[in-house]
Order: C-alpha cells, then structure tokens, then sequence
C-alpha cells in the first residue's frame, strides 16, 4: 500500500512538471508570435495595419490628360480641382474611374455600420504619395435628405499633406465612413454611409496638387 502511494505521488509530481512545461512553451510560443508581429510593423515602416485590404488611389492629373488604368483599383481626379465621388453599397469597387471629364466618380463599397452603433465592419487607412512636398487633398463625406432636398456635409473631413521623406497611413474611418451632421435637429448627429435616412452619399474631394492619395480598406472594426 505504502508503494503504490508513493507511486500515485510520483505520478502526480511528473504530470504536474510536464504540464507547467507544456504551459511555459506556450507562452514562449505567443509571446514569440507577438514579438515577430510587432517586429512586421515595425519593419514596414508605414504604421498600416497587418491583414488583408482593399486597395483604392485617388490620383491627380492635369486637365484634358488621358486616364490609364492598369489595375483596376484608381480614380482619376483633377490635379488641382474637386471631385464628387459618388457612393454606392456593395463589395468593394471602382464603377466609373473618371472625375476629370465631368467632375463625378463612383465608388462601390459595403455598408460600415448597419445598425449606427458607432462600431464599424472594417475601417480605413490613408497617407499621401507623390514627389513634391506640401501638395494635400481633402475629402468630406455629404447627404441629402429626401425630405428637404437639403445637402449635408460631415463637420469632421480629411485632410492629407505629402510631406517630405516617407509619409505614414493614418486611420480616416471617421472622417470617410460618417457623416456628422445637424440635418435640421438642433443638434450634430451621427450617420454612417448608406443610412436609410438619408440619400445620396458622396465624398467631396479636392485635390491641391496632390498626386496620389492612397486608401486601404482594412478587415478590422473600428470605434469611433
């Protein structure tokens, strides 16, 4: 008897030690994992998120210049003018390229926050590109109440400046994916796009020589 309880102890004693080492190497493992994460970022170098994105550039060129897309994933806008890029729901894409020849483009995208709950479905990086510095844009998202035929746009807007050296993304999910607005309430309100209120959502863009704009569409929520 006294062997067999010396046994069972033993056993215990073993199972204790193999599972404290199974846990550590776990926590090496994550803490590994974590560190070499950290380390992409770091070594990207943009301070974009990991993960997968939707790409979109809003690109200036000179007027009466020919557009060229090569992938599908631009928007040609004037160099130094505005745009009304035109908002429709669903998956991500470009339904009309050209702002420059009559001043509108449309973009397809899917619906942020369905239920106005201030948390979206995805969120939105931007920085700005190009060779010269001190060029800039900025975007503004606007409505229009079906009842009033009123137009709002959001009090909130984003304004990119290509600085010199390397420019970093910087999250814009506020400013392109709601409209904050007083619509005749009394008061600023928060609508995300495609809210059933109100129609015609649409990005005023206006560009001030700025060459390329560049969005990326990320697949993690944001809390605005």
């Amino acid at each position: 008897m006294a062997y067999k309880k010396a046994n069972l102890r033993n056993n215990f004693w073993m199972f204790l030690s193999i599972g404290c080492l199974v846990l550590l190497g776990l926590a090496l493992y994550l803490l590994s994992s974590q560190r070499q994460t950290l380390k992409s970022n770091a070594a990207s170098g943009n301070e974009a998120p990991n993960g997968p994105y939707y790409n979109l550039n809003i690109i200036g060129i000179p007027k009466n210049k020919e557009t060229i897309s090569v992938n599908g994933n631009n928007i040609y806008v004037p160099l130094a003018g505005d745009c009304q890029i035109k908002l429709a729901q669903g998956i991500f894409g470009i339904l009309d390229e050209n702002c420059a020849d009559d001043g509108i483009a449309n973009f397809q995208l899917p619906n942020p926050d369905p239920l106005n709950t201030g948390t979206t479905t995805y969120s939105v990086w931007a920085r700005a590109l190009g060779k010269t510095s001190g060029e800039s844009s900025s975007t503004t998202a606007c409505i229009t109440d079906p009842a009033t035929n009123e137009v709002y746009c959001s009090v909130y807007n984003m304004v990119v400046v290509r600085n010199e050296g390397q420019n970093n993304f910087s999250t814009v999910t506020k400013d392109l994916l709601y409209v904050y607005a007083d619509t005749g309430t009394g008061k600023i309100q928060r609508y995300p796009l495609f809210d059933s209120k109100l129609l015609d959502y649409y990005w005023q863009y206006d560009d001030d020589e700025l060459k390329i704009m560049r969005l990326r569409f990320y697949q993690i929520p944001s809390v605005q």
